[in-house]
């Protein structure tokens, strides 16, 4: 960064962007919460349920493609301003709905809110130098915690006002911090850049997609994130049927996994930034298969032939023991996405918007396809926890192509004799992009001879 802003001008933007990121991610995930009452209220079954749970984040997934382009081009005050308006009113609209068809419409607009995402992590980067980017990033990703406000008061709006006026409070926040960041936020330091320079074209914006390393991002951002906005929607329904909760205590301990989810982001920049963001996606995906290893476990009953007769016991996972695996969970997984965000602006400066809208529309498609999977999987197998065993499947395959991609790079770094651990994989210079070929070193002059000075 040429002219590094001053500290205060990117704590105001980091401090804008964020609160609007958590209003914005509250709205997101507003139907874990109102869309059981929705499926009392018409007779809904798990799949239908997951559906209208999940297609926000269809939404939202999809858009942060067109959204980061937008960003990339227009600048983040405008476009994120306009996002929050525009959603605001989509929210407002949903409470005339009378149908689950009406409903799954209203849906599909309630989700623009999951696109701010992007659009604040391409206004938040520009205003920090690299060497700080994974903590502000780490920051503003702390924005997840909406979820978790959600989840925590949407159930006592429910209780007190139904959810048509649940929704109408929301939309009016939304609304208002719309107009708020477009009066108080300003542009970022790549503004004149982008003023005086030609505009690129979507194929221009698009071309780093070529890479596979993106689209390995991305599965790495499937689990962390889609998994996390996946079982925020998902764990009070589960509480509820498993554990026989109501719904407010339902959603208290549901926030007891999104907090952490959320705010521990903001160590894992640090973390990312401190020890290297491969190590702390070691961490997140270790802890993550034994986690989710442990949770998939159903109740058992077991019998075993003794010497005296019949041996019975059964095993099953109390509450306490759920809560405390949820909260480790969602602790690692926190870590992960700050660590899988960390680097984009490193290897793709000129491209944060396209390749993190890349990367964060197909993490978003995991928060629109697992809870879906989720409802299917409870009516075929009559499994409640076979949703955490879909998440073991997927979070074990991760590492083991993650850790494939890191051995591989490994032998590139040895044969290039240097070794580089700052970033998860593929970190040796020349595979950056734009590619940056090494050129071969001058040799060494001859030493002067005699009478040479």
């Amino acid at each position: 960064m040429a002219n590094t802003p001053s500290k205060p001008a990117q704590y105001r933007a980091l401090g804008l962007s964020t609160f609007a990121f958590t209003l914005c991610f509250a709205v997101w995930t507003i139907f874990s919460i109102i869309g059981i009452r929705i499926s009392e209220d018409l007779g809904l079954s798990d799949t239908q349920l997951g559906l209208l749970m999940a297609t926000p984040i269809l939404t939202g997934s999809i858009s942060r493609l067109f959204l980061g382009i937008w960003t990339d081009r227009y600048g983040g005050r405008w476009v994120f301003g306009i996002l929050m308006l525009t959603t605001a009113a989509c929210v407002y609209l949903l409470t005339f709905a009378t149908t689950y068809l009406m409903l799954l419409v209203g849906a599909l607009g309630v989700g623009l809110a999951g696109g701010a995402f992007i659009v604040g992590v391409a206004y938040t980067a520009a205003w920090f130098e690299p060497e700080r980017q994974g903590t502000a990033l780490g920051i503003f990703g702390a924005g997840n915690v909406g979820a978790a406000v959600t989840n925590f008061g949407a159930p006592f709006l429910l209780v007190a006002f139904g959810w048509e006026s649940t929704a109408q409070i929301y939309a009016t926040v939304l609304a208002i911090m719309g107009v708020v960041f477009i009066l108080l936020a300003k542009e970022d330091p790549l503004a004149a850049e982008r003023a005086g320079s030609k505009a690129k074209t979507f194929l221009e914006q698009m071309e780093p997609l070529r890479e596979l390393r993106v689209w390995r991002f991305a599965l790495y951002y499937f689990f962390v994130f889609g998994a996390f906005v996946a079982l925020a929607l998902w764990l009070p329904h589960f509480l509820i049927g498993v554990y026989g909760l109501d719904i407010k205590t339902a959603g208290i301990i549901a926030a007891l996994y999104t907090i952490p989810a959320s705010l521990f982001r903001i160590l894992g920049g640090w973390m990312s930034d401190r020890f290297g963001a491969r190590r702390v996606m070691y961490w997140t995906f270790g802890a993550s298969v034994l986690c989710t290893f442990l949770l998939s476990y159903p109740p058992t009953d077991y019998v075993v032939q003794g010497i005296d007769g019949d041996i019975r016991f059964t095993l099953a996972m109390n509450l306490p023991m759920f809560v405390a695996l949820i909260f480790i969970l969602g602790f690692f997984m926190s870590l992960g996405k700050a660590a899988v965000y960390k680097h984009i602006p490193v290897y793709y400066p000129k491209h944060v918007g396209a390749v993190g809208g890349v990367v964060g529309m197909i993490g978003g498609l995991g928060g629109f396809i697992l809870p879906l999977t989720f409802g299917v999987l409870n009516d075929l197998t009559g499994i409640w926890q076979s949703c955490f065993m879909l998440m073991f499947v997927i979070v074990a395959a991760a590492l083991a192509w993650m850790h494939y991609a890191i051995r591989s790079a490994e032998r590139v770094e040895w044969a290039a004799n240097e070794e580089r651990t700052d970033l998860p994989e593929l970190a040796s210079p020349q595979l950056f992009y734009p590619l940056n070929r090494k050129k071969p070193k001058e040799p060494l002059a001859p030493p002067p001879t005699a009478g040479q000075s």
